[in-house]
């Protein structure tokens, strides 16, 4: 779909959008802020939901594999603006690195990707994993619920039905838990 598309689709003239965005790049980098916005909301509400008592390892493995869920859970509901999160990146010399590339203090806080570097910040904080084996995993965990979630939706896991994919998740997510011991 081209921008001409969508500006006829939401009703409004096809200059509308160059009144609020320099460029077709900068339409896309919102809508792209946007989707990654609503993955962070999917991933806090799991986080949320996890419960406050009990050992401070157990709880703080529960708060990583919520956050995968979360991030799988959204990708299952939302499949567009999960599509819309990762398909826009800038290509110029002068672009943003990608947020694993990033320091920790240019990546928005509310950023998926910062929501699960603290969970395993606070895997290391409650002796959940030691901290020599810290470097990486943030990659390594984004990497498996991502990849999960594409082979949902665009793979050849995406005519299994809602019970054999959740099933598929918790083999995942176990799999990431017990690799941490």
């Amino acid at each position: 779909m081209v921008l001409r598309d969508v500006q006829r689709l939401a009703g409004v003239s096809n200059s509308a959008a160059y009144r609020h965005y320099a460029d077709r790049d900068a339409l896309l980098a919102a809508v792209t802020e946007y989707a990654e916005g609503r993955l962070a909301d999917a991933m806090v509400a799991r986080l949320n939901a996890v419960p406050s008592r009990g050992p401070k390892a157990k709880r703080a493995l529960g708060r990583l594999r919520a956050t995968g869920q979360g991030y799988i859970d959204f990708a299952l509901a939302e499949p567009g603006l999960f599509r819309t999160a990762f398909a826009h990146r800038e290509t110029a010399d002068d672009a943003d690195p990608h947020p694993a590339d990033t320091p920790a203090a240019a990546v928005p806080e509310h950023h998926p990707f910062r929501i699960l570097s603290g969970c395993i910040d606070d895997l290391v904080a409650t002796g959940a994993l030691s901290a020599d084996r810290r470097d990486g995993l943030d990659e390594a965990a984004w990497a498996a619920v991502h990849g999960l979630s594409t082979l949902f939706l665009d793979g050849p896991l995406g005519d299994a039905d809602a019970g054999r994919k959740q099933l598929i998740t918790e083999r995942l997510l176990d799999a990431i838990g017990d690799g941490l011991r």
